[in-house]
């Protein structure tokens, strides 16, 4: 539970006006645990984005329920074509409204109003729970009962990932009210509109190949991108994640297009943000594929350093993207919290969550408040793999530079195998620790681990090569089981 101190901090991130009768305009205004204003100022309305976040937007409840009835429309390439609008959220799972903290049951399946059947997940824990200094065991739910099946699997992800938007990333908001899309030349235009606010924004598609297709491609992050060669019968397209959500420094909180649409006080850090702007590229591609050629069930994300990180959590909350590879992620991708604590109480100098969150803008404003006893989280990073988990998911990281923390990768990233292993996913997990090369540069000892994993899950050949990989090239004295004692399932 937080301390009266934290609680008052919280709200106070948040937005929250604890003595006002109603939340101004973008604040938020509802959510599990919420304790502020739950009403809106005149002119806005209370909107549920998810479970854990409510957020006041312009315009009146009818107006916008009004506004779902549009009709979807396909024109040419160089004309718009229009998402139909939906409350449903581009999230990866959707979360229990309840809080209640009691022990979770095994989840049973119960018939929807469509009459298809579905998994009846237990409810969101409201609390954090015992502190664990070891890494949590992504096999329990919250409540103490252990995941036995794939359908438990699910709902254990939904968990964990509810978990990581409340006390680390900050909220994914649901897809907006109407999204469209053009292509025309190597540009392919976005424009997402939400609560009476509109943004746009592009992305560049190259090397697409000759032919009919279509076609797979890797959406590759930032100015400061990924080295990772792609190669032929692969387009690339180039993302600038920093108009998405700025990360100069401390006082870019608040700043890029996603704030102008959600608000600058909007719980999400960058990394969340910039996994929004990775789903609407995925929509404007299911739009826009007889234009652009391009396959949206074959795209995969990449980045470097702080856009690896962004890389992996696009990929861990975006369920459409097919193939996740983050370079050298380090802390706050591929590196574990409680690891890197550890490595810096040992004599190393690693990037933990105490320094991470005063770098930059990268996680929720929430964070701050768990960073300096980082063993009372939930989850860790791990756990951020087994929102990919068994969608192929490979990891490069380089152990020359010790700051990235090579330990805590390595250590962090073989926990996260074996989630792949419980759902016999073995082959689409790869990690691999290289040196001997700079900061993001790509060395050419991974390109037989790399070709293998683009080829296999996006070329569609299924004889590219080993995609069952977990390796360094140091000399690591490090237990695996003494830091993830948990046991392993059999889901498969």
């Amino acid at each position: 539970m937080l301390s009266k101190t934290s609680a008052s901090s919280l709200l106070v991130v948040l937005g929250a006006a604890g003595v006002s009768a109603q939340q101004a305009l973008w604040g938020q205004c509802g959510g599990i645990n919420w304790n502020g204003a739950k009403t809106c100022v005149s002119g806005a309305y209370c909107s549920e984005q998810n479970a854990w976040y409510f957020q006041c937007l312009p315009g009146t409840a009818t107006t916008t329920a009004a506004a779902a009835t549009t009709t979807a429309t396909l024109t040419t390439s160089s004309s718009a074509v229009v998402v139909p609008p939906t409350t449903l959220s581009t999230s990866i799972f959707t979360a229990s409204s309840s809080s209640s903290s009691t022990p979770a049951a095994p989840p049973s399946t119960t018939s929807s109003s469509s009459g298809s059947s579905a998994a009846a997940c237990p409810a969101i824990p409201g609390s954090l729970g015992s502190s664990v200094s070891t890494l949590p065991d992504p096999f329990t739910f919250a409540g103490g009962t252990k995941v036995t099946t794939k359908e438990q699997w699910k709902c254990r992800q939904e968990e964990i990932s509810q978990l990581f938007q409340k006390y680390e990333l900050g909220t994914l908001p649901p897809k907006p009210s109407s999204v469209s899309a053009t292509f025309s030349g190597s540009t392919l235009s976005i424009t997402a509109s939400q609560g009476g606010k509109t943004i746009s924004f592009s992305v560049s598609i190259s090397n697409i190949p000759s032919g009919a297709g279509p076609h797979p491609a890797i959406i590759n992050y930032g100015t400061y991108g990924a080295s990772v060669p792609v190669p032929a019968g692969v387009a690339t397209i180039g993302f600038n994640n920093d108009d998405i959500a700025a990360q100069t420094d401390g006082t870019s909180r608040g700043k890029g297009k996603f704030y102008d649409l959600y608000g600058s006080s909007h719980s999400a850090g960058a990394l969340t943000a910039w996994a929004w702007g990775v789903s609407r590229i995925m929509d404007a591609l299911e739009l826009t594929k007889a234009q652009t050629k391009i396959d949206p069930s074959r795209i995969g994300v990449t980045g470097c350093s702080r856009n690896g990180k962004g890389a992996f959590v696009a990929g861990a909350l975006e369920p459409r993207i097919a193939l996740t590879l983050p370079q050298e992620s380090g802390a706050g991708g591929s590196g574990c919290w409680r690891l890197e604590t550890w490595q810096n109480a040992n004599g190393y100098s690693v990037q933990d969550a105490k320094e991470i969150v005063g770098e930059n803008v990268w996680f929720s404003p929430l964070f701050n408040n768990y960073v300096n006893n980082i063993n009372q989280l939930p989850f860790d990073h791990h756990m951020l793999a087994a929102l990919v988990a068994p969608r192929p998911l490979y990891l490069m990281e380089n152990p020359d530079f010790e700051w990235l923390g090579k330990i805590s990768t390595y250590g962090c990233m073989g926990a996260a195998r074996k989630q792949y292993q419980a759902l016999g996913a073995l082959d689409k997990f790869g990690y691999s620790q290289v040196g001997g090369h700079n900061h993001c540069s790509f060395p050419s000892a991974q390109s037989t681990e790399l070709n293998a994993f683009i080829g296999k899950f996006l070329l569609n050949n299924a004889n590219a090569g080993t995609t069952n990989v977990y390796r360094t090239d140091q000399t690591l004295n490090f237990n695996l089981d003494t830091w993830a004692p948990w046991t392993v399932p059999n889901l498969a």
